[in-house]
């Protein structure tokens, strides 16, 4: 049974849409220099780690054979100057050179020719002829089942759906609120998130891997990643906020559907480098309104290795109880991968946007995404505890 709509939300304003977004939000250029900009020594290091900044000068450091030496203490003490100009800009990995090796010809010779070198086992590492399996808390769940399709009840999603003709379009964009979006990776597979604190990425809960002993496996966020680029390099998450564990392999049911999101907290504050977006509650006034934008990963568009764009996807929240947690319907074109991708718009008077949901799941017609004011709750509890 569908609630009646009140007038609880008569009030607050509709967000904009593509014309008036262009019209009342400005492009601006950077207010201040880099040389300004007081960075983080956690995050520096990050950005060190992935080629973002250069080390232009290095001193006082102790040296064997042209190779650092760590002291007694096993640390390696190193001054040095850095460069940090490449901030915000893509940093692609070198364009590899081929050559062709012919195939030998087909003569007896070439047939009985044996060929070897021999293998190196340096002395630092540890030894043993057979692997150990993983442990049971180091098991990654298939993520899509391939029976799935075709076999669920409407209710049941999966995670999703591409409707004729297809709107995306990947892109190469390093500037707010871009910077914003990112690769979610996690032992299971990739997903996509998005910063909405200086330390916190909203995505969807069945990207997580969610482990039988009740913990979560490994979460590493790369914002605006592209061909493996990481532009401001990458965080790893320490806590994960959530409503349910949301699997995902076996489908997501109504309730799933409906908190099927969570806030990891970084290991950093690699948002004071991007930006955050900022987060709205839902209402009903919204309802089937082309507002709305999503940005994600997909699988199916060039491997998950570059984001999506897609503007003007209407979103339905009638449901019970919608408001306060709520599975939002659409038939914005998704993709695996493209799970935990907010759904975000404009509003008249604000430099940033703000998500309402995140990709969540699909049937054969239509696709959801979860929100609702509980989400909201969500990211300002992982704030309040670790700002």
């Amino acid at each position: 049974m569908q609630q009646d709509k009140t007038d609880r939300s008569s009030n607050i304003p509709p967000p904009l849409d593509e014309k008036r977004t262009l019209e009342q939000i400005k492009s601006r250029d950077a207010i201040i220099p880099l040389s300004e900009l007081s960075i983080p020594i956690d995050t520096l290091l990050s950005l060190v780690s992935t080629q973002q900044i250069t080390i232009k000068e290095i001193c006082n450091i102790a040296l064997k054979d042209g190779h650092l030496k760590a002291n007694k203490e096993g640390k390696y003490l190193i001054n040095a100057l850095i460069e940090r100009e490449s901030i915000g800009v893509h940093a692609y990995p070198p364009t590899p050179r081929v050559k062709e090796i012919p195939e030998p010809a087909p003569n007896v010779e070439n047939y009985k020719r044996q060929i070897d070198f021999s293998g190196f086992l340096p002395d630092h590492l540890a030894f043993k002829p057979v692997p150990d399996e993983l442990p049971p808390e180091l098991f990654a769940k298939q993520r899509i089942s391939k029976c799935l399709s075709g076999k669920l009840e409407r209710d049941i999603h999966e995670p999703t759906t591409i409707f004729a003709p297809d709107n995306r379009y990947t892109f190469n964009d390093t500037r707010y609120p871009w910077s914003t979006c990112g690769k979610v990776e996690t032992p299971g597979g990739s997903a996509s998130g998005v910063m909405v604190g200086p330390r916190h990425v909203l995505t969807c809960s069945h990207a997580i891997q969610w482990n039988n002993n009740g913990t979560a496996g490994w979460i590493k966020f790369t914002p605006s990643y592209f061909d493996g680029s990481a532009p401001f390099g990458t965080a790893w998450g320490t806590w994960v906020y959530f409503r349910r564990r949301v699997d995902g392999s076996d489908g997501i049911n109504r309730d799933e559907g409906q908190h099927d999101y969570v806030t990891v907290v970084l290991n950093n504050r690699i948002g004071d480098l991007t930006g955050w977006m900022g987060s709205r509650s839902w209402t009903d006034s919204w309802d089937n309104e082309p507002y709305w934008r999503h940005i994600g990963y997909p699988g199916d568009l060039a491997s998950g290795q570059r984001p999506s764009y897609q503007r003007d996807i209407p979103l339905d929240g009638s449901f019970w109880d919608r408001e306060r947690h709520t599975r939002i319907w659409h038939q914005g074109d998704v993709w695996p991968g493209q799970s935990g991708g907010p759904y975000f718009a404009w509003w008249s008077g604000e430099n940033y946007p703000s998500a309402v949901a995140v990709q969540s799941g699909q049937n054969s017609d239509e696709n959801s995404a979860s929100g609702g004011s509980e989400m909201v709750d969500l990211i300002i509890n992982a704030r309040n505890d670790h700002p």
